[in-house]
């Protein structure tokens, strides 16, 4: 097989094999090219040591020189050349303890966590495989290089990694891999929280994204997102679901688009439902409130994993409204009210999640659930097509005009344009420059 190398890759290999030195893409790369996918990165390895990579290209970055790593560029892009090397003891489960630098392609590769991520190739030699790693493509699992527990040892996040590559390639996890990680899921203890949201974002976006109940079968969850575990503990004995909470959760990120802000939403919407939850007399489940419940908590989750705010704040907004007009269509003033709220942009996204949690649902009453959300989402685009007033700032008159009619900035000020905003939130006929300043003068 021949993998087309992109010309930079490739002139960064044939410079180091015309000074003497190995030379090959590596890792993901391989995989990718393999499997027909676009490879994100081209990742070389070499036997040169950064000091002779240096001297042999002109452009160079010193990204990782300690670890062996430089950057090589070419034109505007630049490659990630690492010198094969041999990693040290592994006592906090996170990084080696020290690295040794090796001219053996096997000492490299035998480090590398997975047998698909230890391929290496160039056009001189071909793929290099040492460890099984084309057979474990063709059969779709994922296993660990060597012995599963030694990999996991030295990096506990590859206990992640594993499934979040079973999420995004479909693939299973071979039986001792998942043994191992299992065993040593506790380890993930020691591993940053930013390395976890990135390996857990990555599995939610995935076009696996259920691969994450493999995570709480294994033990995994229970280190890295406990509030999963409770989730799958709660059943919902009700007409309107099929599934425990966290079955059903999972089931709404299926349907959901992979986009990081919503996956998480449609994880996290129903989250507060293990602490509401209550049994009424004829033994069915309600959880009044939980989308209330669940804002702290989801709020809880996301700082842990250090998410931005932004997403913090959004996806929260989406725990709090995933459930509003259910049971009945709102009246348009209380959509206006809102959309003053969440703003009118972002209502498109409730309405997306409460689709999302729909089709997770029972079939119970699921054609009328669909046509009051169908019109539910009918009177959103009425509002604004018709350019309603949702907020002070759509007012026809503003601060400015309060205060020629003698009013000063302050408290009053905001008290009286808030009325103005609930009058024309009623009426939006009322939003008329003279009828509103009519109305100051009477106030």
């Amino acid at each position: 097989m021949r993998i087309d190398i992109p010309e930079g890759a490739n002139k960064v290999i044939e410079g180091l094999e015309a000074a003497g030195y190995e030379a090959y893409i590596v890792g993901g790369c391989v995989r990718d090219s393999i499997l027909g996918r676009e490879p994100g990165d081209w990742d070389i390895t070499t036997s040169a040591r950064p000091e002779q990579v240096k001297e042999i290209f002109r452009r160079t970055v010193d990204t990782g020189i300690e670890h062996g790593t430089v950057t090589v560029m070419m034109g505007k892009e630049g490659y990630e050349v690492t010198t094969y090397r041999i990693d040290g003891e592994y006592s906090d489960h996170r990084r080696p303890d020290q690295v040794e630098f090796t001219a053996s392609l096997e000492e490299d590769l035998k480090r590398r966590d997975f047998t698909i991520n230890a391929m290496a190739y160039s056009h001189s030699k071909g793929i290099i495989d040492m460890f099984g790693g084309v057979q474990d493509l063709n059969d779709k699992v994922i296993r660990a290089v060597g012995v599963a527990r030694d990999r996991f040892d030295e990096d506990a996040l590859r206990i992640l990694r594993a499934i979040r590559f079973a999420g995004q390639l479909g693939f299973d996890i071979e039986r001792d891999t998942r043994k191992a990680m299992i065993i040593q899921a506790q380890y993930l203890k020691d591993i940053s929280a930013e390395r976890i949201r990135v390996e857990l974002t990555k599995l939610l976006v995935s076009d696996h994204p259920d691969k994450l109940l493999e995570a709480y079968v294994t033990g995994i969850t229970a280190y890295i997102l406990p509030e999963f575990d409770k989730m799958m503990e709660q059943p919902q004995n009700n007409q309107y679901h099929r599934y425990n909470v966290g079955v059903h959760s999972i089931e709404a990120v299926k349907n959901i688009r992979a986009d990081v802000t919503m996956r998480w939403a449609a994880l996290l919407h129903d989250i507060g439902k293990p602490s509401t939850h209550t049994v009424d007399e004829n033994g069915t489940d309600h959880f009044y409130d939980h989308q209330i419940a669940g804002v702290p908590l989801a709020e809880a989750v996301l700082r842990r994993l250090k998410f931005d705010n932004n997403t913090i704040k959004d996806v929260c907004k989406l725990v709090r409204w995933h459930d509003f007009g259910m049971g009945c269509v709102p009246k348009k003033n209380t959509i206006r009210k809102l959309l003053g709220e969440v703003g009118k942009d972002f209502f498109p996204y409730i309405i997306e999640i409460k689709k999302a949690d729909m089709a997770a649902q029972s079939d119970y009453k699921l054609e009328e659930r669909q046509s009051q959300l169908a019109e539910l989402e009918k009177k959103y685009e009425e509002i604004v097509a018709d350019a309603d007033c949702v907020r002070i700032k759509d007012l026809k008159v503003n601060g400015g005009d309060l205060i020629k009619l003698g009013i000063k900035p302050g408290p009053q000020m905001g008290e009286i344009l808030q009325k103005l905003l609930d009058m024309v939130i009623e009426d939006p006929e009322k939003n008329d420059r003279e009828y509103l300043i009519e109305q100051v003068k009477m106030m």
